[in-house]
């Protein structure tokens, strides 16, 4: 049995950090669907910006679009939406299998609308509703000015992947935004059924940190941020707070593990996925990762719900100097900003095929 299997049969959805409109043509996803569990997808601007900027498989849809007199960005959302449509419905038995648990594609709004909230919040409502598909997630950054807007989307109905968490506060902070919204919902007689993944980051973690630390610290840090928002996350679930909204029909936003390729060469290629094995979660990973793990991964065992070791390591790189809760709003804040320059670029890869076509 593949490790892709074992990993979906202790609990843990594999989904894949990655769309090009080659890997729908192609036949590619659907393989992957079959052949090696995975059972979602989330995507970002640089992935499009490569497979647009640098290939011609979107050329005739581009050409189209540029007809219409599009601006580049709402080009995009256009190109992009065609691609996540058909992959929502490649992962609909999925997502029905598991009556709305699993089988989601993400889609993310401008990333510069990140401190702009009832931007995002408008273009959230507006993207959730022109993709027409039940799942879909519409990612929003979980920065402080993010968060009224994860609130308000939720008590909107619209299913969020929150991204851009880099601790476990970070993650409370996500789960609060999206409790209160579901709590507003019952207020108001709604349906408490609105579906959201967290997504806390972990490889920028330790290459943040790798030239400061010694050796027997290394690639270890991302690990521990990761057992510790585990922690977190089963602590949240079974608070009374909780129980009483599932009781009435809400459903846990899941905990996702994001950005699990190794980027350290000395360490191995599967070592965020098998070290962050966990019941009821997600770990979404590059292409490149996916086939690695079903090569040659292996299942060591589970996530301890207590975080395992997680405080000892981390008072272990305190020691060593290293202030992680600064580091983590340094690495928010830093994401915030590559993801602004990944869309820009994107935008600029748009307008340059656009002059070229024309």
């Amino acid at each position: 049995m593949r490790a892709t299997q074992q990993l979906h049969d202790a609990g843990q959805s594999l989904w894949i950090d990655d769309i090009t409109r080659d890997m729908l043509d192609s036949g590619r996803l659907q393989k992957m669907i079959a052949e090696l569990s995975v059972t979602g997808l989330t995507s970002n601007p640089t992935i499009f910006e490569k497979a647009i900027g640098k290939g011609s498989e979107y050329d005739a849809a581009v050409e189209a679009l540029m007809r219409k007199g599009l601006s580049d960005e709402a080009l995009f959302f256009e190109l992009a939406l065609d691609d996540l449509r058909r992959a929502a419905d490649l992962f609909l038995p999925v997502h029905k299998r598991t009556s709305g648990v699993d089988g989601f594609v993400s889609l993310e709004v401008s990333p510069l609308l990140a401190y702009d909230t009832e931007a995002t919040i408008a273009e959230a409502k507006r993207l959730y509703a022109k993709a027409g598909r039940p799942n879909l997630f519409i990612k929003i950054p979980g920065t402080r000015e993010g968060l009224p807007a994860i609130e308000a989307a939720t008590f909107a109905g619209v299913s969020v992947n929150v991204t851009l968490l880099f601790s476990s506060a970070d993650y409370l902070a996500a789960a609060e935004a999206y409790m209160r919204g579901l709590e507003r919902r019952v207020a108001a007689g709604l349906d408490a059924d609105v579906r959201s993944v967290a997504s806390v980051f972990i490889s920028r973690w330790d290459r943040a940190v790798v030239e400061e630390v010694p050796d027997e610290l290394k690639n270890r840090l991302g690990i521990a941020v990761g057992q510790h928002a585990y922690r977190a996350y089963r602590g949240l679930t079974a608070s009374d707070r909780w129980q009483r909204l599932e009781g009435i029909g809400a459903r846990p936003q899941r905990l996702l593990f994001a950005s699990t390729s190794s980027k350290d060469k000395r360490a191995t290629d599967t070592l965020y996925i098998e070290a962050l094995a966990a019941p009821n979660t997600v770990n979404t990973m590059p292409e490149d990762t996916l086939r690695a793990f079903a090569d040659h991964g292996a299942i060591k065992g589970v996530l301890n719900p207590d975080g395992g070791d997680c405080d000892a390591v981390l008072a272990a790189y305190a020691k060593a100097g290293i202030d992680v809760a600064a580091l983590a709003r340094k690495l928010q804040s830093d994401g915030a900003k590559a993801f602004i320059a990944s869309w820009q670029d994107l935008l600029k890869s748009i307008g340059a095929k656009s002059k070229a076509l024309a």
